[in-house]
């Protein structure tokens, strides 16, 4: 075939077109944000700043996670929040690079999962004061307070995603009597924030291990999936918080559609509202008598190599790993050697000497990958 002078250039733009088409299809992609939360992993300077450090270059997202009391009183009347919440605030946003999407979440159930959060003032988690003792959360002093806290902490941190209820199908698994009141400020919550933030999306998440079957003995289920579905009538995404070792399956293998199950349960867009995979073996008291839980570094990456392959098939929008380097000189410091927190002290990328994890290669082959959406 022989080209005139006039078609030359054309011809040329084409198959320049056509190569960097080729080019562009060769780039992996990957759909969703990959981050952490914050937690530092000891009481000290170097460890916060070490963990915001890794944060900005090994992550695109940041949870800021509150589960630790709400400031009710001062949320109803408009008060200032006490300056311990104030303080903790101005940090987190100051320490938060502006190339960082903000994920946002906060919470009206305890951290126990069976009642109304507990009160946030010069501490985390205080004791309720009367009368926030006595109420239920469709109360209407209950309604408007944690409200205008979700308005305070968004016009605050100006988040990309907001979380109004952290792990909210917990609280009808351990103390179902409070169901009904639940779903209605629920209801009541969801409404009011999507009318003042109708572009925010805003949404619960639900723990998933309580909704498969074979992960609790004695667990319900199919139940458990009805009260998540009805609180994804009033949820933006389906919001998954899941640790697998944290069930009747312990550190051992889980089912191999255990992915492809959990995350079909809801059409809605999938997010990992938080997950971890501990790298060390621990013993852990849960009331009945102690529960050893087997793991080690092969497991935490096979675990995450199944997530986020799973994730890719699912589109999900982001995956949040909680903890990003193990906290056992925290553990030391707070003196908690049978606290519920052993359960996520060894499930960093980075163990206590602050030495990478084979899991980490996992994580870094798929942050290399280009965001697409």
């Amino acid at each position: 075939m022989k080209l005139s002078k006039q078609k030359l250039p054309l011809f040329v733009a084409f198959v320049l077109a056509c190569f960097g088409c080729s080019q562009e299809h060769d780039v992996k992609t990957r759909s969703f944000y990959l981050g952490f939360t914050p937690f530092p992993y000891d009481i000290s300077e170097e460890a916060v700043n070490y963990v915001y450090d890794k944060i900005e270059t090994e992550a695109d997202i940041i949870n800021h996670h509150f589960d630790n009391g709400v400031p009710w009183q001062e949320a109803l009347t408009g008060a200032p929040f006490s300056q311990a919440v104030i303080d903790d605030w101005n940090f987190r946003k100051t320490h938060t690079s502006a190339s960082l999407k903000v994920y946002l979440s906060v919470t009206p159930i305890n951290f126990s999962r069976d009642g109304l959060a507990a009160y946030r003032g010069a501490q985390d988690n205080m004791a309720l004061p009367a009368p926030w003792n006595t109420y239920q959360f469709n109360d209407e002093p209950v309604k408007t307070a944690y409200l205008n806290y979700c308005k305070r902490s968004i016009d605050f941190f100006k988040p990309a995603y907001f979380n109004m209820a952290i792990e909210a199908n917990l609280l009808f698994f351990n103390n179902p009597s409070l169901w009904t009141n639940y779903l209605e400020f629920h209801t009541y919550i969801y409404q009011q924030l999507k009318a003042i933030y109708p572009d925010l999306p805003i949404f619960t998440s639900v723990a998933g291990a309580h909704l498969l079957d074979g992960y609790f003995g004695g667990n319900d289920h199919s139940l458990q999936r009805l009260a998540a579905l009805q609180l994804m009538d009033y949820s933006d995404f389906y919001a998954v918080s899941f640790y697998p070792y944290l069930s009747g399956f312990l550190g051992n293998p889980y089912p191999e559609n255990t992915f492809d199950e959990l995350f079909s349960i809801s059409p809605k867009p999938l997010v990992i509202a938080e997950t971890g995979y501990v790298a060390e073996s621990f013993t852990i008291d849960v009331g009945a008598g102690p529960v050893s839980i087997e793991s080690d570094p092969a497991k935490q990456q096979n675990y995450f190599k199944d997530l986020l392959q799973a994730c890719e098939k699912r589109k999900a929008k982001f995956v949040i790993n909680f903890a990003l380097r193990d906290y056992d000189q925290l553990w030391e410091d707070i003196g908690s050697p049978n606290d519920i927190g052993i359960a996520w002290r060894d499930s960093g990328f980075y163990d206590e000497n602050g030495n990478a994890r084979p899991a980490l290669s996992t994580w870094k082959e798929y942050f290399s990958q280009k965001y697409q959406p």
